[in-house]
């Protein structure tokens, strides 16, 4: 597929719409460790700016510092690991023309090196695991 803008092949619209809806969801959810970090840090160990700065990895920390102190559960943490890792392989992917002929994203398992499809569905359920985050930070913040 092509559009105006740019003579590369594309995915198509609907894949190209996933992978953006993953990215905002990702990035509201940073924002949103981000300012959980901040209301919760007792000490104002932590500043606004460098944890904007911050790769998102660099965050568990000062999540399992403040967040999962403060909640008495590591599971908004181990949950936001979770999807930094699978954010990362979205962004480090490379596109291919799949066995059906349509451009995709693909990446690798950083353990073994196997090669997949970041497929449609893997996109949707990448999705949800943001939402079901988003649903533990605004209980957490008490809404």
């Amino acid at each position: 597929m092509y559009e105006f803008y740019t003579r590369q092949a594309l995915p198509d619209k609907e894949y190209r719409e996933l992978l953006g809806t993953a990215l905002c969801v990702f990035n509201s959810n940073n924002s949103f460790i981000i300012e959980n970090i901040l209301k919760n840090d007792i000490d104002k160990v932590y500043n606004w700016y460098e944890l904007i700065d911050a790769e998102s990895g660099k965050l568990i920390e000062p999540v399992k510092k403040t967040i999962s102190e403060k909640s008495g559960s590591d599971e908004i943490a181990d949950l936001f690991d979770t999807i930094v890792k699978k954010r990362n392989r979205i962004v480090h992917s490379f596109q291919i023309t799949d066995r059906d002929g349509k451009q995709r994203l693909a990446t690798k398992n950083k353990t073994n090196n196997n090669q997949f499809v970041i497929t449609e569905k893997i996109l949707k359920e990448f999705i949800k695991k943001n939402e079901k985050l988003s649903i533990l930070l605004y209980e957490f913040r008490g809404y």
